[in-house]
């Protein structure tokens, strides 16, 4: 079903149609950079989403390879062993069973090991990029703290070293509307990951980056509920 899964392309393309947007309102601005940044960043996820799904058959060959001498190694052991029956009594034959024992768990333990590095490699990739788009999301945040609408409609109340703020009342609402749509994006990169990677650490950090997002714009809206007020009186 073509809606019931994030298609990275169209994300893309909002991306792009959200860049040159803020590019035609305020050109050469710190915002379009970033937004600009977040393009490259979701073109990256892409490829990256699209290789984390893939199974990695080189590794499950070598992984199994290995597996399969452990096993040939430890018949090989089992079957020089030299029983002598007629010496065999109850205690020696506990203290074999219990090594031999030994030996099997090392084997499996071993295998489950191997077993589980495609699923390490996966995970340590997606992490190393996710940590990208929470860092994107702080940076966005960045952009915005300082628009405050409060000294938009008195700017009597900035000081000598209070930050230049030209934007009028519109382009102040458009920057923060900007600025709330790119966190949007952000945390739908971010969700690319989950959907081609089903590991547990992986879902937990795409929600909190989504909580992370979703918190920030909460932030910016509540800026705009205020530019909103200030208009209607």
């Amino acid at each position: 079903m073509p809606y019931r899964r994030l298609d990275s392309a169209k994300i893309i393309e909002t991306v792009v149609r959200l860049r040159a947007r803020i590019a035609e309102r305020f050109p050469d601005s710190g915002l379009s950079r970033v937004c600009a940044e977040i393009e490259q960043v979701a073109r990256e996820t892409e490829a990256r989403s699209a290789w984390i799904a893939e199974p990695k058959w080189w590794l499950r060959v070598l992984v199994g390879l290995v597996a399969a001498i452990a096993l040939l190694g430890l018949a090989g052991a089992l079957r020089s062993v030299q029983v002598r029956w007629e010496a065999l009594d109850i205690g020696n034959l506990i203290q074999s069973a219990e090594a031999m024992t030994n030996e099997l768990v090392l084997l499996v333990l071993a295998v489950l090991f191997l077993g589980r590095i495609e699923g390490r490699v996966k995970r340590r990739k997606a992490l190393a990029a996710l940590h990208e788009l929470r860092a994107l999301a702080h940076v966005v945040d960045m952009h915005q703290l300082t628009k405050d609408p409060e000294t938009t409609a008195n700017p009597q109340l900035q000081t000598a070293s209070s930050p230049s703020r030209s934007l009028s009342r519109f382009e102040l609402a458009r920057y923060l509307d900007y600025a709330s749509e790119m966190l949007a994006i952000l945390g739908k990169v971010a969700a690319l990951y989950a959907q081609h990677f089903d590991d547990e650490v992986v879902l937990d950090t795409v929600n909190e980056i989504e909580s992370l997002t979703s918190n920030l714009s909460r932030k910016i809206w509540q800026k705009l509920t205020i530019l909103e007020t200030q208009r209607e009186r």
